[in-house]
């Protein structure tokens, strides 16, 4: 039973920056309307806030990657852009940001464009990875065959072999859906798990494998759906959700810059596999920031994250 039975829970928020305050803190000042209005502020407080990263990559990619979702146009990355054309990150952000317009609008993103942007990146910052994970979201959305994906792939390896964002865009190319199959993504997780240090930024490769599996049957509604629990009794959801329960609660465990956005995904695998006391002490950590995925299969995240955060809490 949870040691904080008789607390309120905290009340569930998205938070796209997850824990990341400054990111947080620079989120809300471009959107206030009466903060600092004035796009020159602006890109100075977005280069500052990337740049204070340093070569911490995993820090670097996550809030580009936030910041190319929530900003609300791409006229401040083309602002940041044309005022420093020499900036690695500007080059990335507008990149990011032509790529998640056109798939917004089911459009054909320029391929072109945004790869001359990767090459210069890649020409202004040999050893960053984010060029080539751009270049990897391209080929992608693209659909190009894996014979062209490796090399990038590779290219990033050489880079950050443990790139969290780049081992989710592989997963979604290699998927049944895409450009693969269920037998490539097994063999990809298998590939990469087995030689992966303990808290890697991808450990949750294993974990969202077998989420995704689950919601699947959900999804198919019928006897599926009323037995899709027992999904967390195969061998491999019960130790990919029991490895992770028992080592990504520990204190300090999981250091990446979206830690959070996994410990969501184990209380909801908990909560999907009926483990409702286990559920309460991953409520507790990721502290009432909520993700979208994967709370969004029945309605609302937030409303089912809340109801499922009360249950455990008492």
């Amino acid at each position: 039973m949870p040691t904080f039975i008789g607390r309120r829970p905290p009340r569930p928020r998205l938070a796209p920056e997850l824990d990341d305050k400054e990111l947080g803190r620079v989120l809300k000042t471009l959107v206030d309307p009466h903060g600092f209005p004035v796009p020159g502020i602006q890109i100075d407080l977005i280069s500052t806030l990337v740049a204070e990263c340093g070569e911490d990559w995993d820090r670097r990619s996550h809030r580009l990657s936030v910041l190319s979702t929530c900003l609300p146009n791409a006229l401040l990355a083309a602002s940041w852009l044309a005022r420093a054309p020499n900036s690695a990150d500007a080059l990335i952000l507008h990149g990011w940001m032509a790529l998640r317009d056109a798939s917004a609008t089911g459009g054909v993103p320029d391929e072109s464009g945004i790869l001359e942007d990767c090459y210069q990146a890649v020409r202004l910052r040999p050893r960053d990875p984010a060029p080539w994970v751009l270049m990897l979201g391209v080929m992608r959305r693209q659909r190009r065959p894996l014979r062209q994906v490796r090399p990038i792939w590779g290219e990033i390896l050489a880079r950050d072999p443990w790139h969290r964002q780049a081992h989710l865009e592989m997963l979604g190319y290699l998927s049944p859906a895409e450009q693969g199959s269920h037998v490539a993504v097994l063999d990809f997780i298998d590939s990469r798990t087995s030689q992966m240090p303990a808290g890697a930024p991808p450990s949750g490769l294993k974990l969202i494998v077998e989420v995704q599996r689950y919601q699947k049957s959900l999804g198919r509604g019928g006897l599926e759906e009323i037995i899709a629990s027992s999904h967390w009794n195969t061998r491999d959801a019960a130790s990919s959700l029991e490895w992770a329960q028992a080592c990504w609660l520990q204190p300090g465990f999981l250091r990446h810059a979206s830690a959070v956005a996994d410990l969501n995904l184990l209380a909801f695998a908990l909560i999907a596999s009926r483990r409702f006391a286990d559920a309460a002490t991953a409520f507790r950590a990721v502290k009432g920031i909520v993700t979208p995925w994967p709370w969004h299969v029945r309605r609302n995240p937030v409303e089912e994250f809340a109801t499922w955060q009360t249950r455990c809490w008492r």
